[in-house]
């Protein structure tokens, strides 16, 4: 199995969600988040009139669990449906899940 984590713009969410329901994937993790990447976030916004650097931009984190041979399709829907073609739209990496349990029911989950 494999675990596919992606950071993606907060108002790509509702579309990326939708596509992976659409695709089948049994479920998802959300998590707001604060970061930067290549851009190191050196934003300058105006609020209540003063110029303020933002240097932590607001994201969001998907992690999904599915069988490896469903990877690249997966990552494939998240990227397609999270680019804007801008800086900024995210990442997309996948690690290897050596177990998976069921809370409930104890049941182990294996490719």
């Amino acid at each position: 199995m494999k675990k596919i984590e992606a950071v993606i713009r907060p108002d790509k969410l509702d579309q990326v969600e939708k596509a992976l329901g659409h695709l089948g994937v049994g479920g998802i993790t959300i998590s707001q988040t604060l970061g930067w990447g290549r851009q190191k976030g050196n934003v300058t916004e105006v609020y209540r009139g003063t110029e303020i650097e933002v240097r932590l931009l607001p994201k969001v984190k998907i992690e999904v669990i599915v069988k490896e041979e469903e990877c690249d399709r997966v990552k494939h829907v998240i990227s397609e449906n999270a680019q804007t073609g801008k800086i900024g739209d995210g990442v997309i990496w996948t690690t290897t899940v050596e177990d998976f349990m069921r809370i409930r029911t104890g049941e182990h989950i294996l490719d």
